[in-house]
């Protein structure tokens, strides 16, 4: 499970790799591009390029000719665009990566036909219509693409229009109608996409990569915020969250110390537990508002002290990891 560099990084470190041979050990591992490789990136990048050019072009030569541009030929100056896209992606000569580029280029120029619309018609509507509408609208390109970037960019979508829904309403049932609404959805959303997406990995073969760790981040940053704000405006008093978030840290370490290793994730459950740990230490010393020099000593010395013995933890848990 370990990468090449992973591997080479151990093997020299228990020395079975020589300091004379470190050379030769990493010219036989591949890790170094070769030209062909770096043709194959460039290319690609230029492609990828290509196709967001298309679109801020389309966006940025409608917003400043907007004066001296009718409504029809703002709409069709957008639409044409778009087919130009997916004829692009339908072209049976065209490769996979070209078709990636194109439906993701596409499914870019319907949010900027959404926003010339609104924009046009002044519609009134709240922004996360704006964002949900771009989410179904595109969804049907998204599974045909099966492209972990456009279901990132997707997810990304419906991650704004529910944070930006329970901003506007505060909730579709009353006990949802508070500040941290917004929060509990993301968490969900996020949560149960990532173990949909882990059981995708492991069962369907779907790519793990980096998009399991942004869907990780997605799911721990507001369960971390939701610790932090009942912390900061509650104290102790009970709350979901309380339950919530250690059987979330549990089930992070379960998963990702035997089920799937992966350190990145421990990593980021401990940065979560540091920092809620470090704010509950200043809410309890510094309760009345009394930032004494003693009080902000001793949490730094604490901050120091668990950062330190993360560090150590993690090191010898990636030891036992790959030596496993």
């Amino acid at each position: 499970m370990a990468s090449t560099r992973c591997e080479l990084i151990l093997l020299i470190e228990q020395g079975v790799i020589p300091p004379e041979q470190m050379t030769r050990a990493v010219q036989a591992s591949g890790l170094h591009p070769s030209p062909r490789a770096w043709a194959v990136f460039i290319d690609r990048l230029l492609l990828w390029l290509g196709g967001l050019a298309l679109v801020f072009a389309v966006l940025f030569f409608v917003a400043y000719n907007w004066a001296e541009m009718g409504r029809w030929l703002r709409f069709g100056m957008v639409q044409a665009a778009m087919v130009l896209a997916v004829g692009i992606a339908v072209w049976s000569k065209a490769t996979p990566t070209v078709k990636r580029v194109a439906l993701t280029t596409a499914s870019l120029l319907v949010g900027v036909l959404l926003a010339l619309f609104g924009q046009a018609y002044q519609t009134g509507a709240d922004p996360w219509q704006l964002f949900f509408s771009w989410a179904v609208l595109t969804l049907p390109w998204v599974c045909v693409a099966r492209f972990e970037l456009l279901w990132v960019l997707w997810l990304g979508l419906l991650n704004l229009a529910i944070g930006l829904y329970f901003r506007t309403w505060g909730g579709p049932f009353g006990v949802l109608a508070s500040s941290e609404a917004a929060q509990w959805g993301l968490f969900i959303l996020n949560t149960l996409v990532l173990a949909a997406w882990e059981w995708g990995a492991r069962f369907q073969n779907w790519p793990r990569q980096w998009a399991l760790r942004l869907l990780a981040l997605g799911s721990g940053v507001p369960i971390t915020l939701l610790m932090m704000t009942l912390i900061v405006d509650s104290g102790l008093s009970w709350s979901p969250v309380l339950a919530a978030y250690p059987l979330w840290l549990a089930a992070l370490y379960g998963i990702y110390r035997y089920w799937r290793p992966d350190l990145f994730m421990i990593a980021g459950g401990c940065i979560s537990l540091l920092t809620v740990a470090t704010l509950l230490l200043a809410r309890l010393l510094l309760w009345e508002g009394d930032w004494q020099e003693g009080s902000l000593m001793l949490i730094a010395i604490a901050v120091l002290a668990m950062g330190a013995g993360a560090v150590v933890w993690l090191k010898r848990l990636h030891q036992e990891m790959f030596q496993s």
